[in-house]
């Protein structure tokens, strides 16, 4: 029985097609990564702005990317605004588009709650020596807040490599797609085929999440004294 399910790794092109998901996979992810992480510091800034308009309106984005489901923003691109607006979107960058949208609004919370736990008087320290508020968040801010940051960034980028399986709903072929395909394909000759399929899934999602885990756990013990 294990040589007849392990049998359906090695039929046909069977295994480098769940390789090339799994890079469909990865791809997606590390893009996605990429840009929320940068935009992420800007959404951040935005969060702490003077302006209350301007902190309102982000509070309404967080909670709009919090309230509801990466699933539904996916469906709500990829079927609504397309067909809507006329546009031609492939399911990746329908995701890619989603993943920075909800990305950027997680970094930026993150941003935020790492500028906030600063204590008020390095600011007006700041301040009192007649920096600007630029030169404040560049010489007293940033590099207070980079050992807040890194952990949960780390984190959250471990969060959007996993929520990456969403994206068979809008047909883009990635690891957890090429496995169906595989099994469907498999199922009638090798009942097994979804233990094994599934379970090398399994593998390779562990095997690409748990060093970032173990990074930001790390991190996190190296800055805690």
């Amino acid at each position: 029985m294990l040589s007849s399910g392990l049998r359906v790794f090695f039929e046909g092109r069977n295994m480098a097609r769940l390789m090339a998901g799994l890079l469909v996979t990865l791809k997606i992810a590390l893009i996605s990564i990429a840009i929320c992480f940068l935009a992420g510091l800007l959404a951040g800034l935005l969060m702490t702005s003077k302006r209350p308009a301007v902190r309102a309106a982000m509070r309404v984005y967080l909670e709009s990317v919090r309230i509801v489901p990466v699933l539904v923003w996916l469906f709500l691109v990829f079927f609504g605004v397309t067909r809507a607006w006329g546009l031609n979107l492939s399911g990746e960058l329908a995701a890619v588009l989603v993943f920075v949208f909800w990305g950027t609004a997680e970094m930026g919370d993150i941003v935020r709650g790492a500028i906030q736990s600063l204590p008020v008087h390095q600011r007006q320290s700041g301040m009192a020596l007649g920096l600007t508020e630029a030169q404040i968040y560049r010489h007293v801010v940033a590099p207070q807040i980079l050992r807040r940051l890194l952990p949960a960034s780390i984190n959250l980028a471990t969060r959007m490599v996993k929520t990456t399986s969403l994206v068979v709903f809008v047909g883009v072929t990635e690891v957890v797609k090429t496995g169906q395909q595989i099994i469907e394909f498999s199922n009638s000759k090798n009942p097994a085929a979804a233990f094994w399929i599934y379970g090398l899934i399994f593998i390779l999602y562990f095997l690409v999440c748990y060093p970032i885990s173990l990074l930001s756990r790390r991190l996190e013990k190296v800055w805690a004294y």
